[in-house]
């Protein structure tokens, strides 16, 4: 891992492995933001600052997976139109499906 520190600045060369790619990425923070990360390898909680920085990729890439699923779902809720059903039969329904599935 390359560091170049600057005033109010910290540069750093990070590799991201995901299965057989290996990309290197530079990326630059600030100071504040770079003692935050060196605090966190500092405790243990990570290895080095790359694994944090991967870390992070990682849960936006499922946080945006979530994301989109749930726009999918209101788009699907939309496209089927207005229910003759009342809420309550709705999720009546929705707790006994849960409850078959052993999920409640």
């Amino acid at each position: 891992m390359w560091f170049y520190i600057a005033p109010h600045l910290c540069t750093f060369v990070i590799q991201i492995s995901e299965e057989m790619a290996t990309i290197r990425k530079s990326i630059t923070f600030t100071d504040t933001l770079s003692n935050w990360m060196q605090s966190l390898v500092a405790s243990g909680e990570y290895a080095n600052e790359s694994e944090y920085v991967r870390e992070l990729v990682r849960k936006d890439r499922e946080k945006n997976a979530k994301l989109q699923a749930l726009r999918e779902a209101i788009d699907e809720g939309l496209k089927s139109g207005v229910s003759s059903r009342s809420v309550a039969d709705i999720l009546k329904s929705k707790e006994a499906q849960l409850r078959r599935d052993g999920r409640l």
